[in-house]
Formats: structure tokens, C-alpha cells, sequence
């Protein structure tokens, strides 16, 4: 890895006016005092769950003091991006998905396969080989997501309808929306319209033998493929079959808001767990996404939410910091305290000891996500620097196809542009 370039690094996240004060704010360096700290992101819920697992944690193990710094998403990565400039980076911290390699290429990642107290017996060649970049285990999943379509079984039970069989296409699955739009008695559409949803559109990319990002850090899609993506949701939209941007209430609909306006939905198999609670006197389903025919060989994929041990972090901790991150990937008691809500264990042996605890949308999820882990699957790359806000983009484009701005072709190629500006920089 090569050394940290501050100047580049403040550039490219957008901090270079901060003045010094606030980048020197914070808990203080890693190397202060004896107490593993403890980066991580969410809601109230994940901050309470994971605290108390921390404790738990210090109490099988008192001479570990552990000192938790929670965040919501954003102001996660913010404060993230502050501590990494000042090099004042907690012990262990989760990794945001856009700022994997931009973390790698400044040098944040310690190396985890030589720390003794974490144990890695129970993972395959394979797995390892996943997990690693530039084949390096530096970082560790906590979790596995894949990309699935969400249904709600209460309404279809209600309204007598059936979804497509599983080997279903990405046409049968319009033609589906369609007719279920225009005949369901209680007025609902088929879908929200989310043509930024991230897992799907990698889903359609690879099935296409395509991918979302290359191993030399490129954009690893075509215009012709994103435009057939944003057409195919416009057709929807045009049909009447999917929310409109008004009816849903802009991109990214909330789905407490729109949950009992549609039928289905994209997204990661995780969201089941967090979002049927919001409605718990209906049932939801989870199945893979459709597969075009003559899908290329390889193309399924698992997702993986990630943590690391900073590389500045005191010798004298390295060996506690191997116990935390075993206790959160190796040990179900941990995920009996904190639950699912991260995806399913990246452990085999934990997530079939999961199935003994989870209740029944973390046992939908669990099925999904086995059964895609048993399939083939070519490598899988992450998003290289300067790709932090292709998602925002991405979700820019697919409004902008909404609301007919611009020829689909013109958006697909504009789009690509932006990112590979973007990578340039980040380069």
C-alpha cells in the first residue's frame, strides 16, 4: 500500500477547507490510553443492540475495555472522513461500501490473517480469496447481502394472485407488474420506482456479462446496458405499473410511507428485517431477482458490509482487537444479542447455528442468501477512489429518466461520464 497523501486525500473527500480545529476534534489517537475503540453506523435500535454486545463482550473478557463511537450512515462517514485526515482513526470500524478501495489506497487497513486470536478455520480458500483485496485479507465481512425482490404474500393471498414462477425473466416480471397494477381491487401499483437501487442494477449488469467496476478500478458497464436498465423502468413508469416520483414522494421512497401502496420491491435481502416490521400483520417473501435468458455464467454475486483494524493501531492491541472481530464473525451469541439486521454470518458454521435463533423474515433472509452463496459466481470488484456519490448519481439519472429530462441514451452517457470523472480524481 502506498503512503497516506493528505493533500490528495482532503481533495477528493471534499475537506480541504476544513481548518485544523476541526480536523484534530475527536476522541483523541488511536495509540492513547488501553481501550479498543469501536467505529460503527445506524439507527437506535443497531446503536443499543451492538452496545449491548459490546458489554457482554467485556465482560467474558475484563481485560478488554472497549470504547464505542456510533454514528448514523452519513455522519458516520463524515466523522470518518475527519479521523482519517488527522490519522485519529478508531481501532475497528466499519466500512462504507463506496469507500472500500479509497480506504485501501490511503492505507487504512491492517493486515488480519496474522493476528492469532482471530480464527479463520472455519472459512474456505474460496471465501478467504472473497473477502480479500488485491489479495490481501486487510478487511472482514460481518455480513453477506444479495440482491432479491420482496413481495408481500399477505396481498396476493388476499387478491388470489400469483407471482411468476422462480426461473422467471426480467419480461415476465413486467408483464407480471403490469397486469397486477391494472387488476388488483385495492388500487395498488406493482412496484416503487427505484431504478437507483444499486443490487438489482448489479444484478442486471452481471447477468448481461457485465459488472459494476472492473479490477483495474474502471466503470465496468456500457451505455447500452444502464439505458436498457433505465428503459425498462420507464416502460413500467409509462404503464402505470410502478409509483410515480409524486406518489412516492421523490427518490428513494420511505418505505413506512409507501409500504401499502405496492406489492413488491428491489432491494438487498437484509431490508426484510427492519422493513416488515413497519408492517406486522402482513407476511413478505423473499426470492431471487429475475435472470435474462442466456444469462452469463457466473453472474450471481454476494454483498459484503465490512470492518477492518486501522494499521496505526498500538502492537499492545492488535491481539484484543483479533477477539472483538472473532466474538462479531465467529461467535452466534453475538448475533443472538444484535440480530440479523447486518445480513446473514459470513461464518458457515454461524449461520447455520442461525437458523436456531432467527426469527421467521431473519429465516426468509438466511434461505435467500444460503441458496446464492451454494451458486457459481465469477469475482466480484469493489468501487474504486472517487466513486463515493456514484449512488447519489445514479439515483439523479433515474429521476431525471422520470421526469423525461434528457433522452434515456443521453442520461446513460452522461452518467458514466460523472463517474469516471469522478474516478479520475479519486485516481
Amino acid at each position: 500500500m502506498r503512503d497516506f497523501d493528505r493533500r490528495a486525500f482532503l481533495a477528493l473527500t471534499g475537506l480541504g477547507a476544513m481548518g485544523a480545529s476541526t480536523l484534530l476534534s475527536g476522541c483523541g489517537g488511536s495509540g492513547s490510553g488501553s481501550a479498543l475503540r469501536y467505529a460503527w453506523w445506524g439507527n437506535t435500535v443497531r446503536q443499543q443492540t451492538y452496545t449491548r454486545a459490546l458489554e457482554e463482550f467485556q465482560e467474558a473478557n475484563p481485560e478488554i475495555t472497549v470504547d464505542p463511537e456510533f454514528a448514523e450512515y452519513t455522519a458516520f462517514q463524515e466523522r470518518m472522513t475527519t479521523q482519517m485526515a488527522a490519522r485519529n482513526v478508531a481501532d475497528i470500524f466499519w466500512i462504507a461500501s463506496p469507500q472500500v478501495m479509497t480506504y485501501e489506497a490511503n492505507g487504512l487497513y491492517r493486515r488480519l490473517d496474522d493476528i492469532p486470536t482471530l480464527d479463520l478455520s472455519d472459512y474456505g480458500d474460496e471465501d478467504i480469496a472473497s473477502f480479500s483485496l488485491g489479495g490481501e485479507l486487510v478487511t472482514m465481512p460481518h455480513g453477506v447481502f444479495v440482491p432479491v425482490v420482496r413481495h408481500n404474500e399477505t396481498f396476493l393471498e388476499e387478491e388470489g394472485a400469483e407471482m411468476p414462477g422462480e426461473d422467471w425473466t426480467w419480461d415476465d416480471l413486467a408483464e407480471f407488474l403490469v397486469d397486477y397494477s391494472a387488476n388488483n381491487a385495492a388500487g395498488r401499483k406493482g412496484a416503487s420506482y427505484t431504478p437507483d437501487q444499486d443490487m438489482g442494477f448489479e444484478a442486471w449488469l452481471r447477468q448481461r456479462d457485465q459488472d459494476l467496476w472492473t479490477e483495474d478500478g474502471d466503470v465496468g458497464f456500457d451505455a447500452e446496458a444502464l439505458g436498457d436498465w433505465f428503459e425498462w423502468w420507464r416502460k413500467l413508469l409509462d404503464e402505470g405499473a410502478v409509483l410515480s416520483l409524486g406518489e412516492q414522494e421523490g427518490m428513494q421512497p420511505d418505505f413506512s410511507t409507501v409500504g401499502d401502496s405496492v406489492l413488491l420491491n428491489f432491494g438487498s435481502s437484509n431490508h426484510i428485517i427492519d422493513e416488515a416490521t413497519m408492517f406486522p400483520d402482513w407476511k413478505y417473501r423473499l426470492r431471487s431477482v429475475p435472470v435474462v435468458d442466456g444469462a452469463a455464467d457466473g453472474h450471481r454475486f454476494l454483498y459484503y458490509p465490512r470492518l477492518a483494524v486501522y494499521q496505526g493501531i498500538d502492537d499492545d492491541k492488535v491481539e484484543a482487537a483479533g477477539r472483538l472481530i472473532d466474538f462479531s464473525v465467529n461467535n452466534a451469541d453475538f448475533l443472538r444479542t444484535v440480530g440479523l439486521t447486518m445480513g446473514a454470518p459470513p461464518n458457515p458454521r454461524v449461520l447455520a447455528e442461525s437458523y436456531e435463533f432467527a426469527s421467521e423474515d431473519e429465516t426468509e433472509m438466511l434461505t435467500v442468501v444460503e441458496a446464492e452463496r451454494a451458486e457459481e459466481r465469477r469475482p466480484r470488484y469493489e468501487a474504486p477512489p472517487g466513486t463515493g456519490t456514484w449512488r447519489e448519481a445514479l439515483s439523479r439519472a433515474s429521476e431525471n429518466v422520470a421526469l423525461g429530462n434528457g433522452a434515456v441514451s443521453e442520461v446513460a452517457e452522461s452518467l458514466i461520464d460523472e463517474i469516471r470523472s469522478g474516478i479520475d480524481q479519486g485516481a
